[in-house]
């Protein structure tokens, strides 16, 4: 069976130049990079390479590049980094959107730490109530994270009006950049921001290797303690093989963001046009305009996103529910339910995440199949009568 790749948000395949660069690494060059020899030394000029190839991507230099295992310990070494650069600062803004690696570390810091945590409220949009953001700002906050662009809905922050807004107050700012990278332009400098975290395997990289940005001489105290490693930030021996594959796929990257703008937004829209006229009681959840362009979360009423999920899989076509780190659950997506998206939609709500290996083709038949799939399954739902919902 062919298999139909359409949930890129969860994670993507690792591009052919990828492993193409890492393969020689491998075996041939195994030297440590940390060696004072020769051998080890030529593979810390590869290391060297792929730090320039991050730092291009987000428009930052090569030494604010720290290489993390992934985008959790990036945003929890950023959460952490900041609270202990202002001990005496109990209070964190973030919205009641983010990530689990955000969202569960917040509430671990109200419970375990006493700490503040003002989760800011997005409307049915999934835009952020700027108002209460802006009011939440004080003199006790230590720091400001959110999320660039959200990994459900694909909707995309203002980032840098509130990187301003946050440089005006002192406070430090970081972003969940993973699911932005690589899809949208991104200039850390120009969005003022602190701290931003990546990770490779959303963008044709491997699993297990991620980046923390840290903007030049700010504050910063380790969350692994061990040897010299990334000027001391982040102790332990260099993931070699991923992050010279990571330097290689933010090159690429860098090359396909024009393409990710026009071909795959396209795709997009033409899937997402071609479900809203084909399939009664259907609608998309988040802005159109201000998401990604790989991205469309879809709800149907009267039927189960597993379901849906489970009959495409039968077909080999991947998509997601929701977030891939909270997939075990069978509760309405936080997003959705933090958007107050209805509960018959939001049960019923799937997300397609497009990536540049998708063709037009591959758009047809999710539209073909999934027609057919919300017809059965509108069938045998109790909820279904006549054409609506009951």
């Amino acid at each position: 069976m062919k298999i139909i790749y359409a949930d890129n948000n969860a994670t993507t395949k690792v591009a052919d130049e990828v492993i193409k660069q890492m393969l020689p690494y491998f075996g041939e060059y195994y030297g440590n990079p940390s060696s004072m020899h020769t051998f080890g030394g030529n593979v810390d000029k590869k290391i060297v390479q792929a730090r320039q190839g991050v730092a291009d991507l987000i428009n930052a230099d090569p030494g604010e590049i720290v290489f993390t295992s992934c985008g959790t310990e990036s945003d929890n070494s950023a959460v952490y980094a900041a609270l202990a650069a202002n001990p005496e600062k109990k209070h964190i803004i973030t919205s009641n959107v983010e990530h689990p690696a955000i969202n569960n570390l917040c509430k671990h810091l109200v419970k375990t730490k006493g700490y503040e945590v003002t989760f800011v409220p997005v409307d049915k949009k999934g835009m952020l109530d700027m108002d209460i953001l802006y009011n939440a700002m004080s003199d006790n906050t230590a720091l400001i994270t959110l999320m660039w662009a959200n990994n459900e809905t694909g909707v995309i922050f203002p980032i840098e009006e509130i990187g301003k807004k946050a440089n005006e107050k002192g406070i430090l700012f970081h972003t969940d950049a993973v699911q932005a990278a690589g899809k949208v332009p991104i200039d850390v400098k120009a969005a003022g921001v602190d701290m931003l975290s990546m990770s490779g395997h959303k963008i044709h990289a491997p699993k297990g290797i991620g980046i923390l940005y840290i903007k030049n001489n700010l504050k910063f105290s380790p969350f692994l303690i061990g040897g010299h490693q990334e000027k001391g930030r982040r102790g332990g021996t260099e993931n070699t093989v991923s992050i010279i594959g990571l330097g290689k796929a933010c090159e690429m990257a860098k090359e396909h963001l024009n393409e990710m703008d026009t071909r795959v937004r396209n795709m997009r829209d033409y899937l997402e046009n071609q479900l809203l006229e084909k399939i009664p009681a259907c609608s998309v959840n988040g802005d159109k305009d201000l998401r990604l362009p790989n991205t469309l979360s879809i709800g149907f009423d009267a039927v189960e996103g597993e379901s849906i999920l489970l009959l495409l899989d039968q077909e080999g076509i991947c998509a997601s529910s929701g977030s891939a780190c909270t997939s075990g659950s069978l509760d309405p997506s936080h997003v959705l339910m933090a958007m107050e998206v209805p509960l018959k939609s939001a049960h019923g709500s799937i997300r397609f995440s497009l990536s540049f290996y998708n063709t037009q083709e591959e758009m047809d038949i999710i539209i073909k199949t999934m027609v057919s799939v919300i017809q059965r399954l509108r069938d045998m739902s109790p909820f279904w009568k006549d054409g609506k919902m009951v």
